[in-house]
């Protein structure tokens, strides 16, 4: 078998062959040419030391940036390419990273350190494929199952559970039985990572083609790194409009939002993680989560901060969290309301969500919602067709014309603006200058 190695990476491995040395690329990059990705990043393994490497590249720009984990980086047709020394590892007292390592001679036992077995293969032009534990195998059954001793596996660095969880959601991946059940044994160990480690591994698995069947066979272990959810497993909404729990429905909503947003994803994730705290049935037996969106919009906000997710993000998941439940618009004031409330990207993202959280209802149920959502998009469609204010910025006068009225600088401009940006919302002024500035003036007279 032949991969199609880039021009850069033959070069590098080219080089270390003629030097005497055994070079191949490894891991990652190999399991996706083998799956027929053409994307990826290649990374170089051999059993050159780092000073060996440097002595090979000496006419090259290298960068030192991890060379007591036998890693430097060569440049090689403008791009850095990682170049590292065969290694095995120590033990883990952090459970994550190696306290020590020790260069070896045999590629078999770089690989033998390596995490999954389909992660766990190396590729020279010169020597073909190596594959010790039997990984492309399993690439091409589709599991996912750990190198040597699970248990052992995990242990050591912790993160390999969320990075199982997450190669089974993108590459839709079975977890092999043995490697599962200390998934679920070593969960716990997970406490131990770093926040942001996990929400790496957390959006990329989000964005998943099999993230439904991943959340739902896998809960407990993401209940370990999310909290809040444990309390949706299993809870029964006792409302005709679902037919499942609350967890359930939650990740079945997911498959329905953006490929391509970990955070939107994220959203319906989380967006009814209130609704246990609020629960309660009338006298039809019927269920009902009153107020459930804001209660959500809290248990979001700590779970944000917990991931260590960026402000912006937070900001945005939380306004989407905490006003997902709203009434779609069926006049144009409505939707006029709507747009100078959230804004027109938080709109787009409402409905965005609004359509993720109906996929995710009883099946039944779906077309009628949808024929609202469909109405309302339309209506908003219209809205911006007819130029519609619905920000400070869409007003036909501004702060410096309201100075020119006399108007003191400070807070009641931006009072102001904002009353007659509600009055233009409401159809009660046109945007239209001289209409706006008498409204001012009159404004400005009552708040003498």
């Amino acid at each position: 078998m032949d991969l199609e190695i880039p021009d850069n990476i033959l070069h590098v491995l080219e080089a270390l062959d003629r030097s005497g040395y055994s070079a191949y690329v490894v891991g990652g990059c190999v399991r996706d040419a083998l799956l027929g990705q053409t994307e990826h990043d290649w990374d170089v393994c051999t059993d050159a030391t780092p000073d060996e490497v440097k002595h090979v590249f000496e006419d090259t720009q290298i960068i030192d940036i991890g060379t007591e984990h036998g890693t430097v980086a060569v440049r090689s047709g403008g791009d850095l390419v990682e170049v590292t020394t065969f290694r095995s590892d120590g033990a883990y007292a952090d459970g994550r990273h190696p306290d020590q390592v020790t260069f070896e001679s045999s590629v078999e036992d770089d690989l033998a350190r390596r995490d999954f077995t389909v992660n766990a293969m190396a590729y020279s032009p010169v020597r073909g494929l190596v594959d010790p534990f039997g990984g492309r195998e399993d690439l091409q059954a589709g599991r996912i199952r750990c190198v040597g001793n699970p248990d052992e596996r995990f242990s050591e660095d912790a993160l390999r559970i969320m990075r199982a969880l997450r190669f089974a959601s993108v590459l839709g991946f079975d977890i092999e039985k043995e490697t599962a059940a200390a998934l679920d044994r070593q969960r716990g160990q997970l406490n131990r990572i770093a926040c942001e480690r996990i929400r790496e591994e957390l959006f990329k698995m989000l964005l998943g083609n099999d993230f439904v069947a991943i959340a739902l066979a896998y809960r407990d272990i993401l209940a370990v790194c999310i909290p809040y959810i444990e309390k949706t497993f299993d809870f029964d909404q006792h409302n005709p409009y679902h037919a499942f729990d609350v967890w359930e429905h939650c990740v079945r909503s997911v498959a329905f939002a953006p490929a391509d947003d970990p955070v939107m994803r994220l959203t319906l994730l989380l967006h009814d993680v209130g609704k246990p705290e609020t629960f309660s049935v009338d006298e039809a037996g019927i269920g009902h989560c009153y107020g459930h969106a804001a209660v959500s919009a809290d248990y979001a906000q700590e779970i944000c901060r917990h991931l260590r997710m960026s402000r912006e993000d937070t900001s945005r998941l939380v306004h989407l969290v905490r006003y997902h439940d709203f009434h779609d618009p069926e006049t144009m004031k409505q939707m006029r309301r709507m747009l100078a409330k959230h804004g027109l990207e938080r709109t787009r993202d409402l409905y965005a969500v609004h359509w993720a959280d109906v996929q995710g209802m009883k099946p039944p149920e779906v077309p009628i919602k949808m024929e609202h959502i469909e109405r309302a998009r339309q209506l908003l469609a219209e809205a911006l067709e007819e130029d519609a204010a619905f920000s400070l910025a869409d007003l036909a006068v501004d702060g410096k014309d309201l100075k020119e009225l006399g108007y003191p600088q400070g807070p009641l401009i931006g009072q102001a603006l904002s009353t007659l940006l509600q009055q233009v919302v409401d159809e009660e002024l046109p945007n239209e200058r001289d209409a706006l500035l008498a409204a001012a003036r009159t404004i400005f007279t009552e708040s003498l």
